[in-house]
């Protein structure tokens, strides 16, 4: 199951789309990932696509994040900020569909291949994607084929089936209880290859 730039393409999309509709709200004003409200989500969520690509880039000898933050204008309107979003995975995607398929770069969760950054920046996308929507009032229905890659891939250790797909990556990532399982309270991502 191998998760692509293209997977991301279709979960920026799916995610933009939805957040779309409640454009016109004020962000700053409801919730979104944790302390954050919705508009300082989707700026932490553009910069966290462009920073997994400037680590595939720069390739750091020493295990730590590239040192830079991307940060939106302080003025920037929800329309923008998803267009923030957009910009950011497209730079996500073009530096997994351009570098050497055989580059590893840092992240705390491991050395990560193209694949694992594509499937953390899928993460992301969907989770704090999710997390707005939540605020807002805003129902997401992401591509079930790339929710059941993007599990399988980053979170080996779950082994769902017969669940929906879209529930269960919420579930891995403590967003959605499920009948039977523990919560998952401090979860991490796989992002070194699965044959590590």
């Amino acid at each position: 199951m191998t998760i692509t730039p293209d997977d991301l393409d279709a979960a920026v999309a799916s995610v933009v789309g939805g957040l779309r509709t409640a454009a016109s709200r004020d962000w700053s004003s409801v919730p979104g990932t944790g302390d954050l409200n919705a508009w300082r989500t989707a700026e932490h969520l553009g910069d966290c696509l462009i920073s997994y690509a400037g680590l595939l880039l720069a390739r750091p000898s020493t295990p730590r994040f590239v040192c830079f933050e991307s940060v939106a204008d302080k003025a920037a309107t929800p329309t923008e900020m998803l267009e923030f979003v957009t910009v950011g995975a497209g730079i996500l995607g073009a530096t997994l569909r351009t570098v050497d398929p055989d580059v590893r770069a840092y992240h705390p969760s491991g050395r990560a291949d193209v694949e694992g950054f594509a499937g953390m920046g899928c993460v992301e996308v969907l989770v704090h994607g999710e997390d707005m929507a939540r605020g807002l009032g805003v129902t997401l229905d992401p591509p079930r084929d790339v929710c059941s890659r993007v599990t399988a891939r980053m979170f080996p250790d779950t082994e769902i089936t017969g669940v929906d797909p879209w529930t269960a990556l919420l579930w891995s990532t403590d967003r959605t209880d499920l009948p039977g399982r523990p919560s998952r309270a401090g979860w991490q991502w796989r992002g070194a290859p699965l044959e590590n």
